[in-house]
């Protein structure tokens, strides 16, 4: 805070902060929107020098003036109690929070389950109650994305959006070579016999796992097996059905791919209830590398995907799209992580 004429304490402002930092009105305001064409050094000048005074936007007077909201929405096409199960919603939802922070731009956290909850959230974001939306967990025949683009919203998907093709801004895992090295990752270990638990095939991701798994056969030159495929949905209990019936299918399976960690939670209890040793009968293999690699025993082999660095392009495509600038997909690398289920 510092005085006025008459002594009276007033909120520090923009001309302030400019002053503190040592760079112009026009480099704050530049940063307070969005940090385009702002110099890493200015950034940290900045930033500084907003601790310091204690800057805090006028969003009432910025919304008038810009016509926006200042917040941004994290809408989630999936059932409430998904989000509480799957720990990657989670961490995901605390980077993005994180990155807008650094903007002060505060994040909405949206649920749609059903076509009501997405006709009413469209409704509300495309009134202009948010600036923009990271849309998490799209399905195939979702109209939510396609929707809010034509609608002219500044969008950005988590996983390549199906159907939409280069007409919808993305971050995705690199999910088909992130599989295909698990799968070459059982094969070195001396498998041959190799399942795979999908996600459900109209998700962003789960087909691009499926066809790194099929990638991997060819390479072997081993035919692709039909009864060494399920289809799973994403949850722990996703794991343990497509397990039975792997295990019914294929009696001879010596290892398996599962496209969750969550779903391979459920999959080791369901061969380790069979009587099946992991990894000395049956090698199992994740994705993601969530918490629930490590709530289960033996600790789950599996694919990193690097959350904070999809969070962080997120924001930051999203904020450019804000700004005016336009955006395209980015595809972020997997990391193989060795434990003791493969």
């Amino acid at each position: 805070m510092t005085s006025s004429a008459n002594g009276r304490r007033r909120p520090p402002t923009i001309h302030d902060v400019a002053r503190e930092a040592g760079v112009s009105r026009g480099t704050v305001s530049r940063f307070l929107n969005g940090g385009h064409y702002v110099s890493p050094a200015a950034r940290r000048a900045v930033e500084a020098a907003v601790r310091k005074t204690g800057y805090v936007v006028n969003r009432h007077a910025r919304s008038l003036s810009t016509g926006r909201s200042d917040s941004v929405a994290f809408l989630l096409t999936e059932p409430q109690e998904k989000f509480f199960e799957d720990p990657n919603f989670n961490v995901l939802l605390h980077g993005c929070t994180e990155h807008l922070a650094r903007h002060d731009i505060p994040l909405l956290l949206m649920l749609a389950a059903t076509d009501d909850d997405r006709r009413r959230l469209t409704r509300y974001i495309t009134s202009g109650h948010v600036d923009g939306v990271l849309l998490v967990s799209s399905h195939s025949g979702d109209p939510v994305a396609a929707e809010l683009r034509d609608a002219g919203i500044p969008l950005v998907v988590c996983g390549k959006p199906l159907g939409l093709g280069s007409r919808v801004s993305y971050v995705a895992a690199a999910d088909r070579d992130g599989a295909a090295e698990m799968v070459r990752h059982l094969f070195e270990g001396g498998r041959r016999r190799i399942g795979m638990i999908t996600g459900p095939l109209d998700a962003p991701g789960s087909t691009e796992r499926l066809a790194g798994y099929r990638d991997v056969l060819i390479e072997a030159g081993i035919p692709y097996d039909a009864a060494l495929v399920v289809e799973g949905d994403y949850r722990r209990t996703g794991g343990e059905e497509p397990a039975r019936r792997l295990l019914a299918q294929a009696p001879d399976m010596d290892a398996v791919f599962v496209a969750s960690d969550l779903m391979a939670q459920g999959v080791v209890n369901i061969l380790q209830q069979a009587g099946r040793s992991v990894p000395d009968d049956i090698a199992v293999g994740g994705f993601d590398d969530s918490a629930a690699a490590t709530a289960v025993t033996p600790a789950l082999t599996t694919m990193r995907q690097p959350y904070d660095r999809i969070s962080a392009e997120m924001v930051r495509m999203l904020l450019a799209q804000i700004a005016g600038e336009d955006t395209s997909g980015v595809i972020v690398p997997t990391e193989l992580v060795v434990r003791d289920s493969a």
